[in-house]
């Protein structure tokens, strides 16, 4: 009998074709809470096999599926894998968030139950508004990818536009849920798995927080100010899509000399430091010849 924390699915990964395997946490989840139909989506599904989260169920389960995919050249590897399965429907298909593109339009166009078994989002962006725009299909689990580097306390969502690739946050994503009837029982990597809420004591977690069930905070930058205006950058120094290096002297707003405590300041220090500056002045020595010239002339 395993004694269960509220991150216990996370001792059932295993990575098959999934990229933080989320294969084995899959498995699990839906032996909890049986397989109603064994239908699954997997939007920004690539060439079928390259961090697929369903390429297991497709092929050793048993399951059917929708896969979609925008670019041509993967798109032609996946239908090419799947073409002799017709439980199986490959999409070519630039999704948006109503009309014909929609999911909903999507769905409709193929067998897939509306209350199907398992949907993957991952398509490195525009996961928050896609899941907000879903309304006639209801998947009984969801696997949402979202931004790592983004703090568990932070409320973001990026602009609803398909051509903005920012991420939304964790704590967005689980707000979103809320709304929708899910509950967040596991994080993995960079992606969030939810389940309906009626499903959710099945898992017995206590605290489903993002803060409970995602520590990993090495992709955090955080950045506090000293009292003289000096910025200062702590944890991730890089950016991690770019692979550059983040500089705490480009973020500097004042400027290394002026950079003073201004409860510190008073008038006759203002004064002193002024009278200091002007005896450096190259023709402060001048001044002071014309005035003893005066003087004794």
């Amino acid at each position: 009998m395993i004694d269960k924390t509220d991150k216990w699915l996370l001792d059932y990964h295993r990575k098959i074709t999934s990229q933080f395997g989320e294969d084995g946490i899959i498995e699990k989840i839906f032996e909890v809470i049986g397989e109603k139909n064994k239908w699954c989506v997997e939007l920004g599904a690539l060439n079928g096999v390259h961090d697929s989260n369903v390429w297991n169920l497709l092929n050793h389960r048993g399951w059917s599926g929708v896969l979609i995919e925008a670019d041509i050249t993967n798109y032609k590897k996946l239908e090419t894998l799947y073409r002799p399965r017709e439980d199986i429907a490959c999409i070519n298909e630039f999704v948006s968030f109503e009309g014909n593109h929609s999911l909903d339009a999507i769905f409709a166009n193929t067998q897939i139950p509306r209350e199907f078994d398992l949907l993957s989002l991952d398509i490195d962006g525009n996961e928050y508004h896609l899941w907000k725009s879903l309304v006639t299909y209801s998947p009984r689990a969801m696997i949402v990818e979202f931004n790592p580097s983004i703090p568990n306390d932070i409320d973001f969502v990026q602009p609803r536009d398909m051509n903005v690739f920012q991420g939304s946050s964790l704590l967005a994503l689980v707000k979103l849920g809320k709304q929708k009837g899910y509950e967040l029982i596991s994080v993995v990597g960079v992606n969030a798995i939810f389940v309906k809420k009626e499903l959710f004591p099945l898992f017995e977690i206590k605290d489903n927080s993002p803060e409970m069930l995602y520590t990993d905070k090495s992709a955090y930058t955080r950045l506090f100010q000293l009292y003289d205006g000096t910025l200062v950058l702590s944890g991730c120094d890089m950016l991690l899509w770019h692979k550059k290096k983040i500089r705490a002297e480009d973020i500097q707003i004042v400027p290394r000399g002026k950079r003073y405590y201004p409860a510190k300041i008073n008038k006759s220090k203002f004064i002193r430091s002024v009278k200091e500056i002007v005896r450096r002045l190259p023709f402060y020595s001048l001044l002071l010849r014309f005035r003893n010239w005066r003087f004794y002339g």
